[in-house]
């Protein structure tokens, strides 16, 4: 598994790639057909290609109306350059195995690959239908994916999500919604030392507005903002005619995620004659704990606890391709991949000890769902 993990890592594949994403697609499409799944492919030349890859069930196992499938879910892309790797190769260490993209998440994309392999290599009936699906745009917000996870998600009675766990190996139960905002300030140039009252600062008013964005946060119901990116003016002579920010929104309910929007759609400029635009909105909705989901927890835990270890849970502020599925009611349990820590960092690695005890649980829970 080790092998396979490593021959994920050394084909980079860099989101909005579109070459190296389709390459990695088509290269796992060739192995999980070896392994007696039946592939698809979905391509997009902004992004790369999607990858669905189906096992079957059994029929008698479950009631005859009952056709739900078991969704197993991961992504293909990751946010290093190509030629990361010539600086960061492939290695091991005291027990971890470092590698660009290794934690998040091609370990996990080796486990459900390999929960296929054993399938086929030990006979199981998996009691439901099992999909695959590989995405190649989850770091850039799954835009092009998104259509395909929604409808593979309405077919599904359960999801599993093989994001990398929290650095421990608590999987993930709960994470934040997303928001992007993209703010655009227009103002009115002019000579900054010789008639300065004549123009109208955009800048001056973004740092307004940035003022009154900071305040819309509630740390107590988990809404935070970020204005991440700021850019505007030409000149330090000349009054700055435009400015942009990109705002960041983290949030745990619907409630908190309309009254945000609704905030921001209704931001008002300070100065006289300033002009506001807001573009952008909610990228992924929360993923919440519900009663579903905790049963779905539970039953992970006691097959952990069969196969010799203990299982715990978290929430997190990141948002994954199961805030998508868990909007439409199907319960997801999220951060199945292997245990390690480094996401989009350059120390990013996985323990290496934990990949066969982890295999083995996404593979009880693809036969027992």
């Amino acid at each position: 598994m080790l092998d396979f993990i490593r021959w994920l890592v050394e084909q980079e594949s860099m989101s909005r790639d579109d070459q190296a994403n389709r390459l990695i697609a088509e290269n796992l499409a060739d192995r999980l057909t070896d392994f007696g799944a039946a592939v698809e492919l979905f391509s997009n030349p902004d992004y790369g290609t999607t990858l669905l890859a189906r096992c079957k069930g059994n029929p008698t196992s479950r009631a005859p109306e009952d056709n739900k499938q078991v969704l197993v879910v991961g992504h293909l892309d990751t946010v290093w350059p190509i030629g990361t790797l010539a600086e960061r190769p492939f290695s091991v260490e005291d027990g971890r195995a470092f590698g660009p993209g290794i934690f998040d998440m091609k370990a996990g994309v080796a486990l459900a690959a390999f929960a296929v392999r054993a399938i086929k290599d030990l006979a199981l009936t998996p009691r439901r239908p099992v999909t695959l699906i590989m995405t190649c745009d989850e770091e850039t917000g799954s835009h092009f994916s998104r259509e395909i996870i929604e409808a593979e998600a309405r077919r599904s009675h359960a999801a599993l999500v093989l994001e990398p766990p929290i650095p421990g190996g608590k999987v993930k139960t709960a994470r934040k919604g997303v928001g992007e905002f993209e703010l655009i300030i227009r103002g009115r140039p002019a000579h900054a030392g010789n008639d300065p009252r004549a123009g109208i600062s955009a800048i001056t008013e973004l740092a307004h507005q940035t003022l009154a964005i900071n305040a819309m946060a509630d740390f107590e119901r988990g809404t935070t903002l970020n204005v991440g990116v700021v850019r505007g003016g030409v000149l330090s002579n000349v009054i700055a005619a435009e400015a942009r920010a990109h705002v960041d929104l983290r949030f745990q309910t619907i409630e908190e995620g309309a009254r945000i929007t609704e905030a921001m759609q209704g931001l008002q400029p300070v100065l006289e004659g300033a002009r506001i635009e807001v573009r952008g909105g909610i990228n992924r909705p929360p993923m919440v704990r519900t009663p579903e989901a905790a049963a779905l927890f539970e039953r992970a835990k006691g097959l952990a606890a069969e196969i010799g270890f203990e299982l715990e849970e978290g929430s997190v502020g990141g948002g994954s391709d199961g805030n998508f599925i868990a909007a439409l009611g199907v319960p997801v349990l999220d951060g199945l991949g292997v245990d390690g820590a480094g996401a989009h960092a350059e120390h990013e690695h996985i323990i290496i000890s934990d990949i066969p005890r982890r295999a083995a649980l996404v593979t009880r829970l693809v036969e027992t769902l």
